[in-house]
């Protein structure tokens, strides 16, 4: 037991020396991750309407990684192994999950944003074969339908009312938004606005060419579906057989929870894990 402490002081000292040593980089370095990480946060937020304060985020981001590190260290002593191996792991894991969270966030409201462009362009349509102006049609879609398509023209229009041009306000829309769909209905509205056309018949060939995308997608879903869902069945058979043995003979299951050989085991096999799903996502994922 004494080893163990006198060992985790020196693995402290060691890494104070380090740290002291290269200071000046790490602290760039660390300045870099964090003021980074939580702008990119904050940003893409701010897209979605979601306001929370930078230094919140930062507090988040420390607590989710230094802290559950903290915690998985500590619940592990006095064995440094797997304690040292997991507290870092859940670290960079803490740190780095935020980010494809927003990002998914982020992607899921650009979806839900170009499924309700197939109505509201027809909307907006109607509205100007009726004799409405394109800020009067899209007033109408802000008042009939649901977020987000509701706050991103309702900020447009507030942007047009506050003595920014239509044109203007579109493009900052296509950089909301970033979706082909969108940057082609922005530029349609733009070169027609300036050239003259038929802005009705241009959304209703908008309105034509978002579905027939859409239902490309979904077949493609479709098929690929299978494949997603064999490539989860097959990941998950490493820790179901690996619940049936510790059920049926825990003493032979014992030593790879109890071992540092058998950690290593089980990390190399979240490993393989987690890249057969990377590699599975890249096969059955297709752009349309």
């Amino acid at each position: 037991m004494l080893l163990k402490y006198l060992g985790l002081i020196g693995l402290f000292l060691g890494v104070f020396g380090v740290s002291y040593h290269y200071n000046k980089r790490f602290l760039d370095w660390l300045r870099f991750q964090s003021l980074g990480t939580r702008d990119y946060i904050v940003e893409k937020l701010g897209l979605m309407f979601i306001e929370i304060p930078s230094q919140r985020i930062l507090i988040g981001l420390f607590t989710l990684s230094f802290g559950m590190g903290t915690l998985v260290f500590l619940a592990f002593l006095p064995d440094l192994f797997p304690g040292i191996p997991l507290g870092l792991a859940t670290a960079v894991v803490g740190w780095k999950a935020p980010k494809p969270v927003v990002d998914w966030m982020y992607r899921r409201r650009v979806n839900r944003f170009v499924m309700q462009m197939v109505d509201a362009l027809s909307l907006m349509s109607n509205g100007l074969k009726s004799g409405l102006s394109v800020a009067q049609s899209m007033g109408l879609v802000a008042q009939e339908m649901p977020n987000p398509i509701q706050q991103e023209f309702n900020l447009v229009l507030s942007q047009n009312k506050l003595g920014v041009s239509l044109e203007e306000a579109f493009t900052a829309l296509s950089i909301r938004i970033k979706a082909d769909d969108v940057e082609m209905f922005v530029t349609s509205v733009n070169i027609l606005k300036e050239t003259g056309g038929n802005l009705a018949e241009t959304f209703d060939t908008i309105v034509s060419t978002i579905r027939e995308r859409l239902k490309v997608e979904n077949k493609i879903n479709a098929l690929t579906s299978q494949g997603i869902y064999q490539g989860a069945f097959v990941m998950a058979i490493p820790p179901l057989l690996g619940a049936v043995f510790y059920q049926t003979d825990p003493e032979f299951m014992k030593p790879l929870f109890t071992t540092w050989m058998g950690w290593v085991i089980i990390m190399v096999i979240l490993g393989l894990e987690a890249i057969g799903f990377v590699v599975i996502m890249k096969i059955v994922k297709i752009e349309v």
